[in-house]
């Protein structure tokens, strides 16, 4: 897997990423939507630079210019429901691409630490031989994009796969790894240390879903 970490780099995503962690500033939850809207737009961006392109000529009301344009067919999926803002931000720069949607939820038994990952629902157009990109803002232990995977087989094989998270933990970057095509893109803004026994990334920002749409029951 190639992993394009931007931790590391400085950009203005580095504001995005700590408005997002602030406790204060999440108490904003049209501004935490948008802010995981606009690192969807910068790592979209970044992406872009991966994909294939062609010459073509455009025709201006006084002459013509050549320019290179992309070439790929993209699915954009997104793991609801938390992924949608993230979804959104891809889409502002990706708006040629279908769409597809997957249902995926952490079941607890009894409240307790173990967990398996429900995938319920998934609308998807055929991936054969296109371009998938995966949404899913907060890469805990990696289960979820494992069985999204899974799903995904009933309807064809993607000639390139892109994971784009915003914040994922060491254990489950490694498990992806181990999943994936070797070839998969892994763009992702930050990689925190640990998890809690629970599964829940330290020191993460929280409940991505429930920040965005408010707590679920």
């Amino acid at each position: 897997m190639v992993i394009h970490h931007f931790e590391k780099k400085n950009s203005i995503l580095n504001r995005f990423m700590a408005e997002i962690r602030d406790v204060e500033i999440q108490k904003d939850p049209m501004r935490f939507r948008r802010n995981i809207e606009r690192i969807g737009e910068i790592l979209g961006y970044e992406l872009s630079q991966s994909l294939n392109f062609e010459n073509t000529t455009v025709q201006t009301p006084l002459g013509s210019k050549r320019i290179s344009l992309p070439i790929d067919d993209l699915v954009l999926c997104t793991v609801l429901r938390a992924g949608l803002p993230l979804h959104h931000g891809l889409l502002n720069y990706f708006d040629r691409a279908e769409n597809a949607y997957i249902s995926a939820y952490r079941d607890h038994p009894n409240d307790s630490d173990e967990f398996e990952v429900v995938v319920k629902y998934l609308a998807s157009p055929s991936l054969k031989n296109k371009t998938l990109v995966l949404t899913d803002p907060m890469l805990a232990t990696g289960k979820t994009l494992e069985n999204v995977l899974d799903a995904f087989k009933q309807h064809g094989t993607p000639e390139q796969i892109h994971i784009v998270s915003v914040i994922g933990s060491k254990e489950g970057v490694a498990h992806i790894e181990g999943v994936f095509p070797k070839n998969t893109h892994l763009w992702i803004g930050a990689i925190d240390d640990e998890l809690t026994s629970k599964g829940y990334i330290v020191p993460g920002l929280g409940d991505a879903g429930d920040l965005a749409f408010g707590v679920k029951l």
